[in-house]
């Protein structure tokens, strides 16, 4: 048997701001699950996101400790259907109060492209081809 690549896990220090981060960038994910230690949501094509509480990994990994700063060890894409939608995504996002790293700028691989933290400081992408829009 060959395995298969399945799950992203993430481990959050509060599951409802998280869970709302994720919402807004269009994950389906029910409101009783902010209360949850352990969430899954299945992503187009199969692959499937978890995120667990810190308390939840530590039940069965107690020497669990975060990655030190300075850096991410994990980063998310989200594709948007147009260069203007990263735009917008990203200004809607940190209007709200959600940390920005870089702002949408023209990258020169051809893509439109910005960069944020979610409430944990996981590296969240967004970007779309430059040519399906204009910026």
């Amino acid at each position: 048997m060959t395995p298969r690549f399945d799950l992203i896990g993430m481990v959050v220090d509060d599951m409802a701001a998280t869970l709302a981060f994720y919402r807004r960038l269009g994950l389906d994910l029910p409101a009783d699950a902010d209360k949850q230690p352990h969430v899954e949501a299945l992503l187009p094509g199969g692959t499937r996101i978890a995120w667990d509480t810190v308390e939840t990994v530590r039940s069965f990994d107690p020497d669990w400790a975060p990655p030190q700063s300075g850096g991410n060890r994990l980063g998310l894409a989200f594709l948007c259907a147009s260069p203007a939608e990263v735009n917008t995504v990203y200004a809607e996002l940190t209007r709200d109060g959600y940390t920005g790293h870089k702002e949408p700028w023209d990258a020169f691989w051809g893509q439109r492209y910005a960069v944020l933290h979610d409430p944990d400081g996981n590296t969240v992408d967004l970007f779309a081809a430059l040519d399906t829009a204009a910026t």
